[in-house]
């Protein structure tokens, strides 16, 4: 199907009648921007397929505000070699006329004949849903579906089957599926949908499982028995001598000792710590007055150290005033550098534009002489596809009747080769003058003859002798080739020839000129893609375009010549100028640091001069001396002080170390838990004899032995029950898979052509991948490596891909069994990366070459490659907008 012009007036935002015509029979791009009507074509397109014309459910295309509006679309098309014509208008003025070739339809007739050819189906009530939308449903993809594929091939999947079964004849086997639901039937007697038993089959497992669970139970219980009796002996073993010999006394007098110990280490603890404070304090102090004592002590040290720091200060200023001058000479000779490097980037800015312009020049004359060259070999080309195409028309005949008619002839010929073998033979040789008459034809001389039927041979003078030639099969074959060669003549007449080589020189004949066709349509289609208009308008837009570009180089003004060296080019002139603004850059940096140096050198020697002097005035200070010397004193007392205290902790911190408080602490924790212990586990033997006692009695009286040996009786008459229907169940089981594989293999048969076509596009996105579909067309499992899973276990961007190829694929298929296609996407393959998007183009590019495929998007740029002129909405709309005008 080829979709040649479309027509909305009336519609959404299409006010005005807009026409999109010369669509292109492979890829056609058609791009606006958002809201400039892009979904409102496609919508447009479905609405005149989908929707019934005498529908109110479409209040949708009306325009907004507009309530007398009516909805017209119209579209011409090719299909199935004819020519179809479609208006469709909506709402308030309701009317449908198709017309095919010469034949008109209209109403309701017209729309099934659309139905019929697309294959979908009409909404019975309200707006057309997807279900309704078959084939159409799976190749017209709506923005933002392109990866929601499995309920589009659910709808369209009875057309797709009808494809196959077209191609590879019924495989499907009614009786195969018959056999099959009966043992289904059977086998959910006994299982689940899911494999699991069901009914008596599950019954009885239950009851064996239960039977083995209480026999399990049973056992355990008198294992449990026997262990509880041995138990009980234990138990009051070793309850009567604990009762007797009661261990927690002992360990309640060892508690008592060994707090008290730890009471006594306390208290030498609190001790040690208290006069551990009065030593860090007088510690504290000491160092305090030391701080003090070597502060006064090196107020002459650091008088001497600022006298040389004010000196030093003084001649690293008198350095940084020193190079001034040749700093501000730096800075003027970079600003003159860069001057004359700015004049000239401008001037080879000029040279710049000049020489592209010659480059533009020479190239557009190339251009244009390529452009001669193939206009010239397209009208060969041309006129040597009209001879081909005449050559082809006067010998075209049917190759498969003519096949026939060599058949026919070599029959014919092997039939009289057999009649001669069965054939009665008459052979003479008569005297001189002497004569006979076969059936009224006279012999003479010597001759042989060959009799198929019954004659009569005259002698003269003597009488008649009757000939009836002998043979079983004489008959039939005389018959046969009676028949073959009125059947040869018929043929021969029916191709218009007067012979087989005749036909055969025809045949040879048409199909030399076919693929003369073929190869100069593919000569023409290299120097001409676009048509011989095209190229036409071609070479008259480069003319045009090498005159602009000649005057435009005449009015550029040349560069300047001076005194200042040529560049040779912009880009070593821009570099230059970026040389010389760095140099300049450089050298302004300089002189700023240098200015933050003369800052930072006098301020340094002006503080270093009023700390030199605020130091010499304090060591010259009568007080000075005075402080130091009753430092001193203080110092030997506190180190007095410090020495005592320090050898009295000491002493008492060796005796809390030899007490071990820690491990007095541990040993009391330890008798608490062993008394605890010890306690606990004496009243837990107690309850532990009681409980035991009381379960024996009780298990005592229920006579355990007489009832494991009903349970395992009964186990065993539940198993006979359950293997019977156990064999049973695993019979058709075994059935049933053999069955399912047989049919399996059917299915796979019908889906080889599918198959075919979805490995071909695979190959292009995802080498040595394969995609399985199930026995339902729908695309299912896929497999790329080690790697295995479900489509809609894929990213969004490859659900998106992996849901256009396969649309592709069914296309190819119905296309194979002579379907009508067409292709639409609205803005697909938008969640696609950089590399997949290109592979996607040349999946695209491919397709087009069996298809026709309507291309929208608002991103053109992304599809500036794909090898085919972008057509603007915007643009159509605004150049319609100025024809009404």
């Amino acid at each position: 199907m080829k979709l040649r012009r479309l027509k909305v007036e009336q519609l959404r935002q299409f006010r005005q009648p807009f026409v999109m015509d010369d669509l292109q029979p492979g890829l056609n791009l058609i791009h606006g921007p958002n809201e400039s009507g892009k979904s409102t074509l496609v919508r447009a397109i479905r609405a005149a397929f989908f929707e019934r014309y005498r529908t109110s459910s479409v209040e949708d295309l009306r325009p907004w505000g507009d309530s007398a509006a009516a909805p017209t679309i119209t579209l011409e098309f090719e299909a199935q070699q004819k020519s179809w014509h479609l208006v469709k208008s909506f709402l308030q003025r309701k009317r449908c006329d198709l017309k095919i070739d010469l034949d008109s339809y209209s109403e309701d007739e017209a729309e099934e004949k659309l139905a019929e050819l697309l294959g979908f189906q009409f909404s019975a009530k309200g707006v057309s849903k997807p279900e309704h939308w078959g084939v159409p449903g799976l190749l017209w993809v709506e923005q933002g579906t392109g990866q929601n594929i499995e309920q589009a091939v659910e709808h369209a999947g009875d057309h797709l089957k009808s494809a196959l079964n077209s191609l590879v004849g019924e495989v499907a086997s009614t009786g195969g599926d018959e056999l099959i639901e009966q043992v289904k039937a059977r086998w959910s007697e006994l299982f689940t949908p899911t494999g699991k038993p069901r009914g008596d089959y599950q019954k009885l497992e239950k009851e064996r499982e239960k039977h083995r669970q209480e026999i399990d139970e049973l056992q355990a219980r008198i294992q449990n028995y026997q262990e509880q009796v041995d138990r009980l002996g234990k138990l009051t073993q070793d309850y009567e001598r604990t009762r007797h010999e009661r261990p927690w006394e002992e360990a309640e007098r060892q508690l008592e000792q060994a707090k008290e110990r730890y009471r006594q280490v306390e208290r030498l603890e609190q001790q040690q710590v208290r006069e551990k404070e009065t030593l860090t304090h007088l510690r504290n102090n000491q160092q305090l007055l030391r701080q003090n004592q070597e502060q006064l002590q090196s107020l002459s040290k650091k008088l001497d150290v600022r006298k040389v720091e004010l000196d030093k200060a003084q001649r690293e200023l008198e350095r940084a005033e020193a190079r001034s001058p040749s700093i501000a000479s730096k800075v003027r000779e970079a600003k003159s550098a860069y001057e004359v490097a700015t004049k000239q980037v401008d001037q080879a800015r000029l040279q710049e534009i000049r020489s592209r312009l010659e480059q533009n020049i020479r190239r557009l004359e190339q251009q244009s002489q390529t452009l001669a060259r193939n206009l010239a070999n397209a009208r060969q080309y041309q006129h040597e596809l009209e001879q081909a195409r005449d050559q082809a028309r006067q010998n075209q005949i049917d190759a498969q009747a003519v096949k026939i008619l060599k058949d026919t002839g070599h029959e014919l010929k092997d039939e009289n080769i057999r009649s001669q073998t069965i054939a009665t033979r008459l052979t003479w040789r008569l005297e001189p003058g002497a004569r006979l008459a076969l059936n009224e034809e006279p012999l003479e001389g010597q001759g042989e003859r060959q009799l198929l039927e019954e004659s009569s041979l005259v002698i003269p003078g003597v009488g008649t002798l009757g000939i009836t030639p002998g043979g079983a099969d004489l008959a039939s074959t005389r018959r046969k080739l009676s028949a073959l060669e009125q059947s040869l003549t018929e043929q021969m007449k029916t191709l218009g020839v007067s012979s087989v080589q005749q036909a055969e020189y025809r045949v040879a004949t048409y199909e030399a000129a076919e693929r003369t066709l073929r190869h100069t349509r593919e000569l023409l289609k290299s120097v001409a893609p676009m048509g011989i208009d095209q190229l036409l308008a071609d070479q008259k837009e480069t003319e045009s375009q090498l005159q602009n570009a000649k005057t435009e180089l005449q009015n550029s003004p040349a560069p300047e010549l001076g005194q200042q060296p040529q560049v040779t080019n912009l880009a070593s002139a821009e570099a230059g100028r970026a040389q010389a603004e760095t140099r300049l850059a450089e050298a302004e940096a300089e002189e700023r640091k240098h200015q933050t140096e003369l800052l930072t050198r006098r301020q340094t020697r002006d503080n270093a001069k009023s700390e030199w002097q605020q130091l010499q005035d304090e060591v010259q200070n009568p007080e000075h001396r005075k402080q130091l010397q009753r430092l001193s004193t203080e110092l030997a007392e506190i180190e007095e002080k410090r020495v005592r205290l320090e050898a009295t902790l000491q002493a008492r911190e060796q005796e809390i170390q030899e007490a071990r408080p820690a491990i007095l602490k541990q040993d009391i924790e330890r008798y608490q838990r062993s008394i605890t212990n010890l306690r606990q586990t004496q009243e837990e033997r107690q309850r532990e004899l009681r409980d035991i006692q009381v379960r024996l009695e009780a298990w005592g009286a229920e006579g355990l032995e007489e009832q494991f040996s009903d349970k395992v009786a009964g186990l065993e008459q539940c198993n006979r029950r359950y293997q019977e229907l156990h064999r049973r169940a695993q019979a058709l089981n075994l059935l049933l898979s053999l069955l399912t594989e047989k049919r399996q293999a059917l299915t796979r048969r019908l889906q080889a052509p599918l198959q075919k076509h979805l490995n071909h596009y695979l190959s292009l996105l995802f080498p040595q991948a394969t995609l399985e579909v199930d026995e339902h067309l729908r695309p299912g499992t896929f497999t790329r490596g080690t790697e295995l899973g479900q489509i809609a276990e894929l990213s969004y961007g490859a659900r998106e891909q992996m849901g256009l190829i396969s649309r592709l694929a069914y296309a190819d298929l119905l296309r194979e069994a002579g379907r009508p296609t067409l292709v639409i996407l609205d803005d697909t393959l938008v969640h696609s990366d950089t590399d997949r998007l290109e592979d996607m183009k040349r999946i695209l590019f491919d397709a087009a070459n069996r298809h026709q495929i309507l291309l929208f998007t608002c991103h053109p740029e992304k599809w500036s490659d794909l090898g085919v002129a972008p057509r603007d909405i915007q643009a159509m709309k605004e150049q319609a907008t100025g024809n009404l005008g």
